[in-house]
Order: structure tokens, then sequence, then C-alpha cells
């Protein structure tokens, strides 16, 4: 009797699942608005966080579960444009345009340690498996491996070094990092030694070579992509690179492209379970979903028209899609239709009350009048103890070489409530002023420390994509709520004093609390103001083609 309980369960939740079809978005799902202008993002690993970098400096991390805001941490000074979380979740890597690297601890919010590049910051990741490397990618310069323990550092070996146009990523588990450059070759290197393990080239179909954009790898399994510049994304097997050994002609598994519109791809991810890629346009909000091991397109997102995408993050565990374009981020997900019929195939939906009358002993537990016959083989089973103390572990979140889950990981972030004056509340305990420390005996917070990385060769001069966009031609046609007459200085600095004195501006004046773009209050904005586009008062202003968004200028905090 037992065993068909747990067959039928089975049966149900396999229903259940299919009844959802797809395991891929199919729709929007809302969006969260950060109050400031949001340029990247990045789920923890168990997808219960969100953390959101903005372009005031802020990091903003989501509740996914209740889509509500967990905590703001204050986190540099200029726009944030690369993320990534610890493996137990209790530490948060960050890089803003001002060529800084930080260490955050979630829970406190506090700066553990901070690293001064000498060129901006492309991309950094965490050592999957070892929280004290971080492997950094800035411009013009070979990815640096960071130990924070001890404030070393390595520079990873490149193959050209004249080609300095450089990205890099752990594989799954950090055993290797694989490294590509701009001539399309790709280098894979032992992480703790730095050798050289193998190589090869990525080719196009006339033998020509092409840049490499970005390198991914999935969360499960051995397969990783690489976006390269002829807008083709190529998925090769990791486990087949390394058996190709050193200058070996390994062959993609999938060649993933829009051979219609030849569109461009700005953002890379696999899905949760590997067997999906996401591709976000570079040219305008749309998001291509391909079925790994078939290659085949299965699904077109479009977002809002002419908005341009910045960043995509798949979430671990869950068919939803977080993308980030005019400084918001929008969720897609499943449309989730009610099947009760997979629970309860005789289920029946009522308009109204119905009486029911009930049968003898339907709802007994124990039926006095049941005539009690031996019970043999299954039957005995049902008076069993059914341990439903214990937790298995989820195998979503559990690797393939883990059995038991980390007891010591941070899923969700603890919230007090605000309670605006405590002393209206009747029921709540008188507040304790001996145990709270006053503002000045208080334990003073420890100043995070600030290394400085040299690195040789490298020009200090360069500007963050985020901030000198190349190309401005197109991208300021594309640009929403600019004027169709700005010609000229207008376009490049659009805060100019001619608006005070009663002529029209060539903007719509909104105060920035309302257009959602500071965190703090009304015009102030407009004061300490620089021709440069940056000032040096207490707000600096920012074009928005810089800040790559297609809303009306940024403003950034200082």
């Amino acid at each position: 009797m037992l065993h068909h309980k747990v067959s039928l369960i089975t049966f149900f939740c396999i229903s259940f699942l299919e009844s959802f079809g797809q395991n891929y978005p199919e729709e929007a799902d809302g969006t969260l608005d950060c109050i400031s202008m949001a340029l990247t993002c990045t789920f923890n690993r168990w997808g219960t966080l969100l953390a959101v970098g903005c372009n005031d400096g802020r990091i903003v991390i989501w509740d996914f579960l209740t889509r509500g805001i967990a905590k703001i941490i204050s986190a540099h000074i200029h726009p944030v444009c690369s993320l990534c979380w610890s493996r137990d979740g209790h530490k948060l890597v960050s890089a803003s345009t001002d060529n800084i690297v930080s260490q955050w601890d979630v829970l406190t919010g506090d700066c553990d340690q901070r690293f001064r590049f000498p060129s901006p910051i492309l991309k950094l990741q965490y050592h999957p498996r070892d929280m004290d490397k971080v492997l950094v990618c800035p411009m013009k310069s070979a990815p640096v491996l960071l130990t924070l323990s001890d404030s070393k550092h390595v520079v990873l070996p490149v193959d050209d070094d004249s080609d300095l146009n450089v990205v890099a990523a752990f594989d799954r588990r950090g055993e290797y990092i694989y490294t590509g450059n701009a001539k399309g070759k790709i280098l894979v290197l032992n992480t703790n030694t730095q050798e050289l393990v193998a190589s090869f080239r990525v080719t196009t179909g006339t033998s020509n070579t092409t840049a490499i954009k970005s390198i991914e790898f999935a969360r499960k399994g051995s397969c990783f992509l690489i976006n390269t510049a002829d807008r083709i994304i190529r998925v090769y097997d990791g486990r087949e690179i390394l058996t190709c050994g050193r200058d070996g002609e390994p062959e993609p598994m999938q060649k993933l492209q829009d051979l219609v519109n030849r569109t461009p791809w700005k953002r890379c991810c696999f899905s949760g379970d590997g067997e999906y890629i996401v591709a976000g346009s570079a040219r305008q909000h749309a998001l291509y979903i391909w079925e790994k091991s078939i290659g085949n397109l299965v699904k077109i997102l479009h977002g809002t028209r002419g908005e341009l995408l910045l960043d995509v993050a798949w979430h671990p565990v869950r068919p939803i899609i977080a993308s980030i374009s005019s400084g918001v981020v929008s969720i897609w997900a499943q449309n989730q239709v009610e099947n009760w019929s997979a629970f309860a195939p005789d289920f029946k939906e009522l308009d109204e009350n119905v009486e029911y009358e009930e049968r003898e002993s339907e709802f007994d537990i124990e039926d006095e009048d049941k005539s009690e016959p031996e019970q043999t083989g299954a039957d005995a089973a049902e008076d069993e103890e059914v341990d439903v103390t214990t937790v298995d572990p989820i195998v979503a979140f559990c690797s393939s070489d883990e059995e038991l889950e980390d007891c010591k990981a941070l899923l969700y972030l603890p919230i007090a409530p605000e309670v605006e004056d405590p002393e209206e509340n009747p029921f709540g305990p008188p507040p304790d002023t001996s145990v709270q420390p006053s503002s000045e005996g208080g334990p003073a917070k420890k100043k995070a420390r600030t290394t400085t990385i040299e690195l040789q060769g490298v020009p200090s001069d360069e500007v963050h994509p985020l901030l000198g966009v190349k190309g401005d031609g197109k991208s300021k046609k594309k640009t929403a709520g600019r004027p169709k007459g700005s010609k000229g200085k207008d376009k490049d600095f659009p805060f100019r004093p001619k608006p005070y004195r009663g002529e029209r501006p060539s903007f719509p004046m909104e105060p920035l609390g309302s257009s959602g773009l500071g965190g703090g209050g009304g015009g102030g904005g407009m004061k300490g103001r620089a021709e440069g586009g940056l000032a040096t008062g207490k707000h600096a202003t920012v074009p928005a083609a810089e800040c790559g968004s297609s809303a009306s200028p940024a403003a950034l905090l200082v």
C-alpha cells in the first residue's frame, strides 16, 4: 500500500512538472525598480538573492522570493560595473568604473578590503570553490588572479603580448582558467600553477580569426560557450578541449546565431540546468533562447522598443531570467497555469457552496465498524513509522561531487521592520538603554585596507565602456527622451546655465526624486556642475549615453 502511494505521489509530481511544458521563460513577469539606474545584476548560488549594481555606486540586494529590497550597500562613488557572489553567499565582490575592486560582507554591509587597479575592470569572478581567489579582467591588460588573504596578485600569461584585449573565466569547479584574446586564441591554464594545459583558435568559415568577447560556463556539466565578434555563439565541451591539448582543433557542439538579422550579442549565459542558452541582443532589448542539445531557437522575448540591453542573468534553479535595460531590472518567467487535475483527477471547481453528505466513517481516523483482517506484505508496511523530520538535501543546490548542502550558506537576509515611533507600540518591551551603545562610545568600524595593484605597461588613461561609448552616432540616435532639435554642445552637456534665465530647457526638467535616477532629493543635481560633464561638487552628472541608458541624464551621488 505504501509503495502504491509513493508511486502515485511521484506520478502526480511528474504530471505537475510536465504541466509547465518548457523549462524556459515565456513572458514578462514584472520589474524591479532600484530607484537608481541598474547596470549589472547577478544571482547567488541558490537564486534566493539578486544583487544589482547601480550607476550611483550602490549595490541593491533583492529578496527574490518576496521581490522586495533586503539590503542596500553604499559601495562605490562611481557606477558599479561588475558583481559576483561567493560560494557560500556571505561575501560579494564588486568593481566600479573608477578602477576599484571591493569585497563586502553581505550581512553587515561592511567593506573588507579594496584594490585599486590602473585601468577599468571589465569583469571579476570568485573562484567557484576557493573564496580567497578572485579573477579580475582589467582593460588593456592580461587577466589578474587576486589572493584576498595576503593581497597578492598573479598576472596570467597571454598568447600575444601585443594583444591585451583578453577575457577570462574559471571553469565550473575552478580547476582551470580559460582566457581568450582579440585574435581568437583560447588558452586553458592550470589555476594553481598558471601552466598552459590546452589551447585552440576560434576561426570563421574562411579561416580568419575572430575576437573573443566573453566566455561563460554552465553550472552543470562540462559545457561552455564563447561569444565572438563574428556574431556566432559557439558551444564546446570542456573535456574535449583538455583531450585535444595544445594547439588542438576541437569542433564546437553547436553554433548559435541570428542568420536573418545578423544580431551581435551583448551578454550570453546558460540556464540553471545547462540545457538552454540565452543571449541578449546588443541592438535592442531582445532575448534569444536556444536549446543546447539540438541548437534550435525556441523563444524570443521582446522588451520595450528602443531600449538597449545591459545585462542578462538566468536563475540558478528556476526558469526565470533577469535582464537590465533603461536602468530597470525586468523579470521573465513562465505563465503559471493552475492545473488541479494533476493532483486530483476528479477535482471539480464549484461556483457556489454545495452541501455535502458525509458517508459513515468517511472522515474518521479509525473505522470502528471495519473488520480488521490480518495484514501481510505491503499492507503491513503501512503501519511502519515514516521519518518526517530528516531533511534530504535539495539536488539542485548540490554539485555532483557533493552529498550535503552547505549548512553555513547565506540564503536569505534578515529584515528588521522599521517602526516610526516605538513609543506608540504599547505591547513592545521598554527600550533598554543600558544595552544600546552610545553614538560616541560605540565601537568604530574598521576602515577597509586599500591595496594598489601595479601592472606594467598598462595605460592609466583608459575609460570604461559604460562611460565612454564608442560609436556615439548610432547610440545617440536611438536614445529615447532626447529632443530632435538638440545639436552641438546640447548633446554632450545636457545641463546648461540658460534654463535658469527663463529660457525653455532642451530636456524635460524633472526632479531627480521623481525620475528615479538619484537616491537623493530634488533639483540638487543642477548645482555643482562642471563644463567637463563630471562635477566636483556634491552631485555629479553624466550623460545618459555614458551610463548605457535610454533615459534622461543620470545623477551620481558622491
